[in-house]
Parts: C-alpha cells; structure tokens; sequence
C-alpha cells in the first residue's frame, strides 16, 4: 500500500538505513537518519543534527537538490489538513531569513501528523 500511496502524493515512511545509504556523501560521520518520509521521488529526512529535505528533479531523477536546514533556524510550522472537497493537505516551513515558507503538498493522510510531531520534537530540544 505505502508504493501506491507514494504515487498519490500521499507521504509514507521510508525504510532509514536505504535513506542513510543514499545521503551518506552529504551527512556527517557522527550524523543519523532518524525519520525518513517518502513523497513520489521526493523525501522529508530527520536526523540529529538537521532537516534534509530531498528533491529529485527531471524526468530521470538524476538531478538532485539537497535542502539542509538546521533546527535552530526553523522558526515556525504549520499543517493544514484535508477536508471533503478540498483533497489536498499541506506542511508550511518557516526559516529564519526567509519571507515566505517551504511548501509541501500531499493527498489526504495522516502522516502530515508524524511530520508535525517530529519537527515539534527536534525545534524544541
């Protein structure tokens, strides 16, 4: 089920010690994947020290971006669930010295929770 709800948009949890395999040129040695969260191509990634957030682009996903953002400089969160009509729910990231939030949409689910739950976790260690 978590495969077809990845093509939906729908986020589901990706298995970490692949996620660590595949980040391991950009983290730190002391550094660990904690919560890894799979989006189509994309992924939301917790680990001790940041929040990685992956962007596969193009039509091969050969091209990458690698959005590193520390904890500390993340200064508010907010989650907008689906409703009937409105299918869409929606994380905003605010970053300091950044005006306007990162967005992330998904299909209805209830992982837009465990992705709130972890960044109220790791901003307010």
């Amino acid at each position: 089920m978590s495969l077809f709800s990845g093509f939906l948009g729908n986020a589901s949890d990706a298995d970490i010690s692949s996620v660590e395999r595949d980040l391991q040129a950009i983290m730190l040695d002391d550094e660990q994947v904690e919560h890894a969260y799979k989006l189509i191509r994309d992924l939301i990634v917790f680990t001790n020290r940041r929040l990685i957030l992956v962007d596969k682009q193009g039509m091969t996903g050969k091209k990458t971006e690698y959005h590193s953002i520390p904890y500390k400089s993340i200064t508010q969160f907010s989650i907008e669930t689906a409703g009937h009509f409105d299918l869409d729910a929606e994380l905003k990231i605010w970053v300091s010295s950044m005006s306007t939030p990162i967005t992330k949409e998904f299909r209805k689910d209830d992982s837009i929770y465990s992705i709130q739950k972890a960044l109220v976790a790791y901003t307010t260690k």
